[in-house]
């Protein structure tokens, strides 16, 4: 026999389970429901290739491309003196300075200085640098997407006289 109290006890739990069924993220699009969390540490620093920049640099990975997405990120430091090589991006680059002093220099323009909270916008396919200035580390997250492929087309190395012109 169905007591009050069952009833009460009965609709608790229904009213449990509905709401237990409610907070389940309803699957996405395409059938990807999984969030992703990559914990710190989780993917090796790389040196920043010889070919690509002069002096110590480090490249941390942020996150990498993941379709149907095509931004990746990066945090990259710079030892005092390093620097990339010049280089364009196919859909543009924003860099947000974390730590340091550092330089920026798009061609033709003079070197710009940038500091801990500056954000940088370089436009598709303008040819820039940047690195640490000659005696102070800079650190900053590189974010940029991917169009065919490619994030990045490397060019010639940013020559001495080049970057002592500050």
């Amino acid at each position: 026999m169905m007591t009050r109290r069952h009833v009460i006890a009965a609709s608790g739990s229904l009213v449990a389970a509905a709401a237990a069924a409610a907070a389940q993220p309803a699957p996405a699009a395409g059938g990807n429901d999984m969030m992703q969390i990559a914990r710190a540490g989780s993917q090796p620093s790389r040196k920043g290739p010889a070919e690509n920049f002069t002096g110590a640099v480090r490249v941390d990975p942020v996150f990498p491309v993941r379709e149907p997405g095509r931004v990746s990120a990066g945090h990259v430091t710079f030892e005092p003196g390093a620097r990339s090589a010049w280089h364009t991006h196919p859909l543009g680059q924003t860099l947000i300075i974390t730590s340091g002093l550092g330089w920026v220099q798009r061609e033709g323009g003079p070197i710009e200085e940038v500091r801990p909270g500056d954000v940088v916008w370089f436009p598709p396919g303008l040819k820039h640098w940047h690195g640490a200035t000659p005696t102070t580390a800079m650190t900053h997250i590189a974010i940029q997407e991917t169009l065919n492929g490619r994030n990045v087309d490397w060019l010639e190395r940013v020559s001495e006289e080049q970057y002592r012109k500050s």
